[in-house]
């Protein structure tokens, strides 16, 4: 199994190199050069199968030679023996047909931990094995910076710095990355939006000057590792269901495109998916780019679901280049277009292919807040506000399939929204508890990649 750029497809790395570099010295995003086929009538006879046992059987597809299966079998186990449910990820069914799959019973409480829990312990093993230490470098809308400090905190071989936009997270979403006391981690505020934190992440992975000094490493789902660890829950909801015959549905609130594109992959790999389902707040470019071709930069606008925030989805580039038959000049011209314009326009084949396996929606903040409000009343379920986006679409769907709304964060670290909605102070968990008067502890930056270049350099 080797992998290429989506800006050069004539590159060839393996799987411990593309883990440790995480995003593509030209700027690109690794992927695959083949798909492996998983055999799904295997996995619905093993019985017994654990979802420590599946996330292994999964990604020994993609890692090639690098890693043992047994000793892949040790680390799924070790990243999933502390989530909070019997289950790892519980589909829960509140009607015929139609079920919410609970991502949120990790450490952190967001569908981040699956992914990210087995990616710091994978980091670990390929650093331990070739005597090298890293940087990570990681920009967050929310929950990616605390699931990636929560997985990569106190490994000596690991300094970790994280950049979230300044007053644009929850507070509980913040304290869960500021209050925590190792010291390997840092925690960079820029004054600015998601996009900008992005954007100098991905200018300091092509910064020579920081690059002779460390390896830099992506914790974000721009790390290919992050996208297969992710695609383990799809096929987990699948055999929970027990409905062998149908098709699936996902409906997926979506920020950054990584959630999405792991089903995608999911899809590509042996799982029987009729329909991938995009739900969007108001920064809604990747509904306008699926459903009208449209994908051209708006203002950012503070919603009450902050972590979809987001105009540049950046794992969107993966399905271009996937969509363009793998042909990275033509990918490399549509980025500079767009980059260079701040739009696109997407149209005839490439379109009609992106329609084929997507349908998206939008949702304003009142629609999110009402179908909170329509899911407590009719189900006794609450959800938190990016939830409510997929929540949304499932209400309306009517058909034979098996369709699955994702549940990406414990509503409990959106309690002014769940206040507003449905008037319900929904227990917070211990640990969420605790932060809260705990001291915070991070710097405030300009949106500018000098003054974060040199922070990092200072404390490395």
């Amino acid at each position: 199994m080797n992998y290429f750029s989506t800006r050069n497809s004539r590159i060839d790395k393996t799987f411990d190199q593309i883990i440790i570099e995480g995003l593509s010295a030209d700027g690109g995003l690794f992927m695959p050069k083949s798909w492996p086929k998983i055999n799904l009538n295997n996995l619905i006879d093993n019985k017994g199968l654990t979802y420590a046992d599946l996330a292994s059987t999964i990604l020994i597809n993609f890692v090639g030679d690098t890693i043992s299966k047994s000793e892949l079998d040790i680390i799924s186990k070790e990243s999933f023996k502390n989530f909070s449910h019997k289950d790892v990820a519980p589909l829960v069914e509140i009607s015929k047909g139609k079920y919410i799959l609970e991502l949120f019973h990790g450490p952190t409480y967001a569908f981040k931990d699956y992914p990210l829990q087995i990616v710091g312990n994978l980091f670990q093993y390929f650093l331990a094995k070739n005597n090298k230490k890293i940087t990570v470098i990681g920009a967050t809308s929310g929950d990616t910076g605390s699931a990636a400090i929560e997985a990569c905190k106190d490994k000596e071989n690991i300094k970790v710095f994280i950049l979230h936009p300044f007053k644009k997270t929850s507070e509980i979403q913040r304290k869960q990355m500021t209050t925590v006391e190792s010291n390997n981690v840092h925690n960079i505020a820029i004054n600015g939006t998601f996009d900008d934190c992005q954007k100098i992440v991905k200018d300091l992975f092509v910064s020579e000057d920081i690059n002779k000094i460390t390896s830099l490493s992506a914790i974000n789902s721009i790390n290919w590792a992050r996208i297969i660890s992710q695609t383990v829950y799809f096929y987990w909801a699948f055999l929970q269901s027990k409905d062998f015959n149908s098709k699936i549905n996902f409906i997926v609130p979506t920020g950054n495109f990584g959630n999405v594109y792991a089903a995608h992959v999911a899809g590509i790999t042996g799982l029987p998916i009729r329909k991938l389902y995009v739900s969007t707040n108001e920064n809604d470019i990747m509904h306008r780019t699926l459903k009208y071709g449209d994908m051209s930069l708006k203002k950012v606008k503070s919603t009450i679901s902050p972590s979809m925030d987001i105009q540049i989805s950046s794992n969107f580039e993966r399905q271009l280049f996937e969509s363009l038959n793998c042909d990275s000049d033509k990918l490399k011209d549509l980025m500079t277009e767009f980059y260079k314009n701040k739009k696109y326009i997407i149209k005839d084949k490439l379109l009609k292919n992106l329609r084929d396996i997507y349908e998206s929606e939008s949702f304003k903040d009142e629609e999110i807040i009402k179908t909170i409000q329509y899911f407590y009343e009719k189900y006794n379920y609450i959800s938190d506000p990016h939830t409510a986006t997929s929540l949304n679409t499932l209400k309306k769907i009517d058909n034979k399939d098996i369709n699955v709304s994702l549940a990406c964060a414990h509503p409990a670290k959106f309690p002014d929204s769940i206040i507003k909605a449905i008037n319900i102070n929904v227990k917070r968990p211990e640990k969420l508890n605790k932060i809260l008067n705990m001291k915070e502890k991070y710097i405030k930056l300009d949106n500018n990649i000098e003054s974060v270049k040199s922070f990092i350099i200072e404390n490395l």
